[in-house]
């Protein structure tokens, strides 16, 4: 079983609306309104394009942020340039099942598409959503058009070939607790459908970009951070990080480091940026680790279950 093979999950266009046109014609693209044609464009580092297109992005869509350029700059760089050839990717149908297709060639652009951006694919297999772990569900359901999905791999590679996959586990050495980091794997998607009922909800919204969360699992050059939020007057950006089990001292490295992500390639000018760390408890280290800085605060959370008895 080749695990090496690299999975993404695309959105051809906004709710899949362009599956069909890709399915017949063969091909998966994006487009966010890029002038112009890429070829010799597009560096093997996603930073690059980005410092380079972002004021492109920006000059043409001056109702914009640098939060919404940056994420549109990143994933067209990745469906253009970041999917090797012979990448799998995953399009819902919107009938509850995903087609499954190979990466054929490298960047083409056609301006007559519905999708000028684009690569050629094979499409080769179908996958019912039903059928996966609860893990993959919540990955390739995540918020925006493109979303890795190769840490699934083996599991993939599973349905694709009609067998029944084994149960997934972690592979993250700095995981602490394996049943905390599954329930907080959970949470982050329940605090986001619940986001109104929180104390955070008064004062930030998660962000959003036409109407469509684009904040949760907002890609990052350290890894996809869990929530990016902004206040209500616009004036801070929020980082919202759960602990999922990980040692202390390597959560609280991480929010720093996406935080200082946020600083240099995200902020506008004069937006200050804070950082929440939400877990089930806060031990010592976690809690020293906090108490020297001045712009990370830390929620707790509780658990509640009942039975109740009807019949």
């Amino acid at each position: 079983m080749d695990t090496t093979v690299r999975y993404w999950r695309i959105m051809p266009g906004a709710k899949s609306k362009h599956i069909k046109e890709c399915i017949e014609q063969e091909f998966i693209g994006g487009d966010w309104d890029f002038p112009g044609d890429l070829t010799g464009h597009l560096p093997d580092n996603w930073r690059e394009f980005n410092k380079a297109y972002i004021p492109v992005f920006l000059e043409n869509h001056p109702d914009k942020t640098k939060v919404a350029a940056g994420l549109a700059c990143g994933m067209l760089h990745t469906i253009c340039k970041g999917m090797p050839v012979g990448s799998r990717v995953l399009c819902p149908d919107g009938t509850g099942v995903y087609r499954v297709g190979e990466v054929m060639s490298d960047y083409c652009y056609d301006p007559s598409k519905v999708l000028p951006h684009h690569r050629k694919v094979k499409w080769f297999a179908s996958i019912n959503r039903s059928d996966m772990s609860q893990a993959l569900k919540n990955s390739s359901g995540s918020i925006g058009t493109v979303s890795e999905l190769s840490k699934y791999a083996e599991e993939m590679s599973e349905l694709i070939s009609g067998r029944t996959p084994e149960l997934l586990t972690h592979t993250d050495a700095s995981i602490e607790d394996p049943s905390v980091f599954a329930l907080e794997k959970h949470l982050e998607d329940f605090l986001v459908a619940n986001w109104s009922q929180t104390e955070l909800a008064a004062e930030y919204d998660i962000f959003e970009e036409e109407g469509e969360l684009v904040g949760q699992q907002y890609p990052t050059d350290t890894g996809p951070l869990d929530i990016l939020a902004v206040s209500k007057d616009k004036k801070t950006l929020l980082v919202v990080e759960l602990k999922k089990g990980r040692a202390s001292d390597a959560v609280v490295g991480q929010i720093q480091r996406y935080m200082g992500y946020v600083k240099e390639e995200l902020a506008e000018q004069g937006q200050d940026v804070k950082g929440v760390i939400i877990a089930l408890d806060e031990d010592l280290r976690l809690k020293r680790a906090l108490s020297v800085t001045n712009n990370i605060e830390f929620y707790s959370y509780k658990v509640s279950f009942s039975l109740r008895k009807t019949r």
